[in-house]
């Protein structure tokens, strides 16, 4: 059994990222795969059960700066031991952002991050616009190297910046993590961090089943996913990526 572990559910739910969630969950019930959703609040212990995906979503600053007090304890050190472990954990926007070392407010408060990724996030200046929009990113597939493209929506006014670390990909359309230097996300082993809402996984099918893959392996190394008729989604991945440039 697969444990999807959704982290704040009721707090970081920006842009409908529960339905990364749902993504997750159908495209394994569509191969008899049996999943369970466990929804995990402040103050509560993360509890691994050797198959698990942990999906972390976004919010405001608000609730960003309780979800620090709440990480700062044994609740990020035991996220920071999956990681360490091989264990599944996408973080999008707000997520993501304190996945790493630390995020600034606007109003100067530093919170800590997990530090799961070697990056910080600093507020925009006052004449820097928010980053906002539709964005194509290329991605190399961890396993084969092949470059694939990903869709999602931005919208976020904090710069995030990289030290040793390797983006999740390279912007071909949108700005990333900083409108600069044209990278998107982070990855680090099985733990992945983007900016990209949308929700971001029902439109891009092969990166859900690289996460359920990478997930389901950790129980039976020679796990193979059966394939899925993917024409619904590939439309809805299309019905954005054809209107940006760079579009393969």
């Amino acid at each position: 059994m697969l444990t999807i572990h959704h982290l704040y559910a009721d707090m970081m739910n920006l842009y409908g990222d529960r339905g990364n969630v749902i993504s997750i969950r159908k495209r394994c019930e569509w191969r008899g795969i049996p999943v369970e959703v466990v929804d995990v609040g402040l103050g509560e212990r993360v509890r691994p059960t050797g198959c698990d995906l942990f999906l972390f979503g976004g919010g405001q600053d608000r609730e960003q700066a309780l979800l620090a007090d709440d990480l700062s304890g044994s609740k990020g050190a035991d996220l920071r031991a999956v990681v360490e472990d091989g264990g599944v954990v996408l973080g999008v926007c707000g997520g993501y952002q304190l996945m790493g070392h630390s995020y600034l407010t606007p109003e100067g408060e530093k919170l800590p991050g997990v530090g799961i990724f070697d990056l910080h996030t600093e507020p925009r200046k006052p004449d820097e616009a928010r980053l906002i929009g539709n964005v194509l990113v290329d991605v190399e597939a961890p396993e084969t190297a092949e470059v694939r493209q990903v869709v999602g929506f931005e919208n976020h006014g904090g710069r995030t910046y990289l030290g040793d670390c390797e983006p999740l990909g390279r912007v071909i359309s949108g700005y990333g993590n900083n409108g600069k230097d044209g990278t998107e996300g982070a990855r680090r082993l099985n733990a992945y961090g983007t900016y990209l809402h949308g929700s971001l996984l029902p439109k891009n099918p092969w990166l859900t089943d690289q996460l359920i893959h990478s997930a389901l392996r950790r129980e039976d190394e020679s796990f193979e996913l059966q394939p899925l008729d993917d024409t619904a989604e590939r439309r809805a991945f299309e019905s954005v990526s054809a209107q940006l440039p760079g579009h393969r």
